[in-house]
């Protein structure tokens, strides 16, 4: 893998992990267009330029989270741990992350191998993306809501978080599917987007960890992998910045489109070579 070949891998990644287009299913494609080896330490590197982007995004919610968390922890040697929760959103938000990050912690050790298997299929990978496409169509035909964090329910949590264990097959966006999901439950748009985010935190975290651990060769140089995170850093920080411009003043459609269009042409292409 040359440098030119690292900064296109790191701009998908970038772009299409927070962007609702399913950065899985696009990596799928690229290394097969560019006919490059799977390299699991690249794709680690790849990870962390997009975890450092959306914690540089939202650094200063998640201070605010961590310093309410730890409050929330101390609120139950005082007794008023659920008083705390109703009167600080942070504190709610905060366990909300962490209960909504639990389904795809579960469905990533319980069904690794299942989910492993899909990526050997870029059929599978069109179809999910299709569906990727009415899950934003769907999304943009509910009744606008307006719930806030105060509003927000272990149920609404527990909902996003199975959308985005879902989401683990390559095709099915995460960032569209809980974003979806947080729109279906009646979040208002801004929150959506924004937990959505917040809660890839954890669930990119872990994907590098478990890729970490399978890590048994570096076959490129550091330039190489510097290249790759700063241009997955880059576009990774563009792409929230733009969605979370996007959620607010316009639709989602146009990223339907894109996920049907593409899925289409990935489905006719797997039937006919």
């Amino acid at each position: 893998m040359d440098i030119v070949q690292a900064i296109i891998l790191g701009i998908i990644q970038g772009l299409t992990e927070f962007l609702p287009v399913s950065s899985s299913a696009h990596l799928v494609f690229m290394t097969d267009v560019l006919h490059l080896p799977q390299n699991v330490a690249f794709d680690t590197v790849l990870h962390l330029g997009t975890l450092v982007a959306v914690v540089g995004y939202f650094w200063k919610d998640l201070v605010q989270i961590i310093k309410s968390f730890i409050s929330s922890l101390l609120d139950l040697f005082r007794g008023n741990f659920k008083q705390g929760l109703n009167d600080e959103p942070f504190k709610k938000l905060s366990w909300l992350i962490i209960i909504g990050t639990i389904p795809a912690g579960l469905a990533g050790i319980l069904f690794k191998n299942e989910f492993e298997a899909l990526f050997s299929n870029i059929l599978y990978v069109g179809i999910f993306l299709i569906i990727t496409g009415f899950l934003l169509w769907a999304s943009e035909r509910v009744k606008t809501g307006h719930k806030d964090v105060k509003d927000m329910t272990l149920k609404n949590a527990i909902v996003i978080g199975v959308f985005q264990a879902l989401s683990i097959a390559p095709g099915i966006s995460r960032s569209g599917s809980t974003i979806a999901a947080g729109l279906y439950s009646g979040l208002n748009r801004e929150l959506a987007a924004r937990y959505s985010f917040l809660l890839s935190i954890p669930a990119i975290l872990g994907a590098a960890l478990v890729q970490v651990k399978d890590i048994t060769s570096f076959d490129a140089t550091i330039v190489v992998f510097a290249a790759g995170f700063l241009a997955a850093l880059i576009f990774g920080y563009l792409a929230i910045k733009l969605l979370m411009k996007i959620i607010k003043e316009r639709t989602l459609m146009i990223f339907a489109y894109y996920c049907w269009v593409v899925g289409i042409i990935v489905i006719i292409l797997t039937v006919v070579m």
